[in-house]
């Protein structure tokens, strides 16, 4: 965004609705992802402890509910809204929705700090936009959807705030009631899910710790682990510091315990960043054996070593590969290999929202990209060794679909007990936000007959 304000005071304190006006912008405008831009914001200091929270939220919350706001906003507006200059639509939107989905922020402040943000910024528009707001919040008790049984992919895309590829997508493999529930599901907002370090503490020495700070939580139903907590990262960091905990949702905490390592082994993570499952293979192997870390992007693997480091991890190496194309001096190395794939994911919308906007066409080529690591990284297993298949999507066309394909054009494999809680003998699993409470995740394992 190139706006005079912006430039004369780049460095100057902001509000928090004037920060995220200028984030959501800069997303809109540039394409930046929403997460990387609210860290680049949060780092640089500019905003008042107080306003941290609040800027988190409008910003995640804006983008999140997007397609819903701009329905209503359409709706109310007199003249063709997709024609409303950038900058006011941003303000358009973060005004809406503080109105529709701010409990804690009166109507009154949502509409009155938006006007003054557009006579700072686009003060030609501060009564159009004014107008557009008090009109929003007269109304917001009457607003109406498209009819769902007429345009189901119409009303899920606006009502869910999801493009309508995605919808479509969802439509055709789970129906509209179970599309409903997912979706609502993943509107909700998650909660904060730690690993425990189990190099370095236990589970009950961990959740003394959150007890004598009057921090709330639960441990995981499921990941043996993990901890869910109430409280923010900041109110944590200390305990990341230690290398105590790191951040991990329990379906991935499963997907590194479905591994079933041991010391002594060797684990092959093909497509490793940020480094979680990794380092939850090091952890059920007791930091004895060796882990290799690959992944495509050099840039991304101090993340790996670094996080490494702060846990006590010694037995990790992290270089870059492309995990579809042969190393010859992997070949039958692997005790186990993790092929975490590069996926649509459409299972953790509640924590990028910027995938729910996804064309289909962008995944597409997916399914190829994924059979063809299998393809290559196979030959890494050793005999008698375990491989384990996963993705954050829910798309049947990237999960099964990939490893019957598989299994049916390599009979050297064969499904094998994933060894969690979906019962004695299961070889896959499909996690859903709305039963499992977990991110959208799918494992599968196999075994390369001896």
């Amino acid at each position: 965004m190139t706006n005079k304000h912006d430039k004369t005071e780049k460095n100057a304190p902001v509000s928090a609705r004037e920060a995220a006006y200028r984030s959501l912008l800069r997303i809109e405008k540039e394409g930046r992802y929403s997460n990387l831009e609210a860290d680049l914001v949060l780092k640089a200091g500019g905003l008042k402890e107080k306003d941290r929270a609040l800027y988190t939220r409008l910003v995640y919350g804006t983008i999140e509910r997007k397609l819903t706001l701009d329905h209503h906003l359409a709706a109310l507006c007199d003249r063709p809204y997709e024609k409303t200059e950038a900058g006011v639509k941003v303000l358009l939107r973060l005004g809406a929705y503080q109105i529709l989905f701010s409990d804690r922020i009166p109507d009154s402040a949502a509409v009155n700090e938006s006007v003054e943000l557009c006579k700072r910024y686009h003060k030609s528009a501060a009564s159009f936009l004014n107008a557009m707001l008090r009109r929003l919040a007269r109304e917001k008790n009457a607003l109406s959807y498209p009819d769902e049984g007429e345009s189901p992919v119409d009303y899920l895309s606006s009502y869910y705030s999801v493009s309508r590829g995605v919808c479509a997508l969802f439509l055709e493999q789970f129906g509209l009631e179970r599309c409903k529930s997912l979706f609502a599901a993943m509107n909700e907002n998650s909660p904060l899910t730690l690993r425990v370090n189990t190099l370095k503490t236990t589970l009950s020495d961990f959740t003394a710790l959150l007890e004598e700070r009057q921090i709330g939580y639960e441990k995981t139903p499921f990941a043996p682990f993990g901890v869910r907590v109430n409280a923010p990262v900041s109110a944590l960091q200390d305990l990341f510091d230690e290398g105590l905990c790191f951040v991990q949702d329990e379906a991935s905490q499963l997907c590194a315990a479905a591994l079933q390592v041991k010391q002594g082994d060797t684990l092959v993570d093909c497509c490793a960043c940020p480094g979680g499952k990794s380092f939850g293979g090091a952890l059920h192997m007791e930091n004895k054996g060796r882990v290799l870390s690959f992944d495509l992007h050099q840039n991304k693997l101090s993340l790996i070593d670094a996080g490494a480091k702060r846990l006590g991890i010694t037995i990790l190496e992290a270089a870059c590969a492309d995990a579809s194309k042969y190393k010859e001096e992997l070949f039958e190395s692997a005790d186990v290999l993790l092929l975490d794939v590069p996926c649509s994911g459409l299972g953790v919308l509640a924590k990028k929202p910027d995938l729910r906007y996804k064309n289909a066409e962008e995944t597409a080529r997916l399914p190829e990209i994924q059979s063809a690591i299998l393809e290559n990284a196979c030959r890494y297993l050793k005999k008698g060794g375990r491989l384990v298949y996963s993705t954050c999507t829910l798309l049947e066309r990237e999960n099964g679909d990939r490893v019957d394909a598989f299994l049916k054009s390599h009979p050297e494999f064969e499904e094998a007990p994933l060894g969690i809680f979906c019962g004695e003998n299961a070889s896959r699993l499909t996690l859903f936000p709305d039963i499992h409470g977990t991110d959208g995740f799918y494992i599968a394992a196999m075994v390369k007959k001896g």
